[in-house]
């Protein structure tokens, strides 16, 4: 289904950007301005597909 295909391109996309945040979460100095980014894609990103549930 088209469907399904939508939702699990966006939980993999939504999970790479998880592991970013979480790398640069790890770094001495992480960069605040990435970490916002990635935050803010990845509610983006969950908001895609709680539409898609809907």
């Amino acid at each position: 289904m088209i469907v399904d295909e939508a939702k699990s391109s966006l939980e993999t996309h939504h999970a790479s950007l998880e592991n970013k945040l979480l790398e640069e979460l790890n770094r001495p100095q992480p960069d605040q301005n990435l970490i916002a980014n990635l935050k803010k894609q990845k509610l983006r990103i969950k908001d895609e597909m709680l539409g898609i549930n809907a």
